[in-house]
């Protein structure tokens, strides 16, 4: 892993908006020529998704396990300026166990006003069977935003601050796609990182820009739970280092290596003592 990225790691100030806010905002963090690139891969998929399953062009889509589709995505697993505040959040016992991305056309000019929110909490059932309150937070999602959603009405992810630790939100007549005065539009520049809560109530939002809004979302979440896609990867498995194995699900001591890792399970660990001392890794 590139040693380059201890100059990124988590700051006080990041962890206390994720504590505080259930999400922060790191600008920047892929460039001008990559995003192209992205772009060009994501379009590519996309176009074909949407011939194999008759999604209309106009429709919305979410493309489920894509990082397998092109190495350029298996980068941004363990990219060096956001993935050491993966770790700096959940630890070195960790995984990506979801993928998908999300491609939201342009609206025609008639629907404006209409936001067409989808108010929710990420993996469903752990909201519901888990009796804590609040649930525990167990992962939560970087949001690679590819395309400018700097200003409102251009596919905005929508956010209640705050809402992760919460149980009161009120959404009327169960109505999800209701436009909540809590919520607010997460203003970014293309290139930048949103990480954000799973707890966290969160929304997409219509497009009425003259670009599609190209969000990629890689979600992180402890070895011990079941990924919930397929995280499909065989054809760069050989070509993988030892964290990018462990973040991909391998536990070479098997599956009581997922709940008690040995070393051997979590080489994150011992790169983290390595290179930031033995204070660094959590117990």
């Amino acid at each position: 892993m590139d040693t380059k990225c201890l100059d990124y790691c988590l700051t006080e100030a990041e962890r206390l908006a994720f504590e505080q806010d259930g999400y922060f905002i790191v600008e920047n963090v892929i460039d001008a020529a990559r995003i192209e690139k992205l772009i060009e891969i994501t379009d590519r998929l996309d176009s074909a998704r949407r011939e194999k399953k008759a999604v209309a062009p106009g429709d919305r889509s979410l493309f489920m396990d894509f990082i397998g589709k092109d190495e350029a995505y298996l980068e941004l697993v363990d990219w060096y300026c956001t993935f050491p505040k993966v770790w700096g959040i959940l630890g070195w016992n960790i995984q990506l166990y979801h993928n998908h991305f999300v491609m939201t056309p342009c609206e025609t000019a008639k629907n404006n006003g209409d936001k067409k929110f989808g108010w929710h909490q990420d993996s469903d059932r752990i909201n519901k069977e888990i009796e804590t309150d609040p649930p525990p937070r167990i992962s939560f999602k970087i949001g690679y935003f590819l395309t400018d959603c700097s200003k409102p009405d251009r596919g905005n992810l929508y956010v209640i601050p705050g809402s992760h630790l919460r149980k009161d939100i009120h959404l009327p007549n169960d109505d999800r796609s209701t436009d909540l005065e809590e919520g607010v539009p997460v203003l970014v520049s293309a290139g930048s990182a949103v990480f954000f809560d799973r707890r966290l109530w969160h929304s997409s939002s219509a497009n009425y820009w003259n670009h599609p809004r190209r969000t990629l979302f890689y979600g992180y979440a402890y070895r011990w739970i079941r990924p919930r896609d397929d995280i499909t990867v065989d054809k760069y498995w050989d070509q993988l280092d030892p964290i990018r194995k462990q973040l991909f699900g391998a536990s070479p001591t098997g599956n009581f290596g997922y709940t008690s890792p040995q070393d051997e399970d979590v080489p994150l660990r011992a790169w983290i003592r390595e290179h930031l001392g033995e204070e660094a890794v959590i117990a």
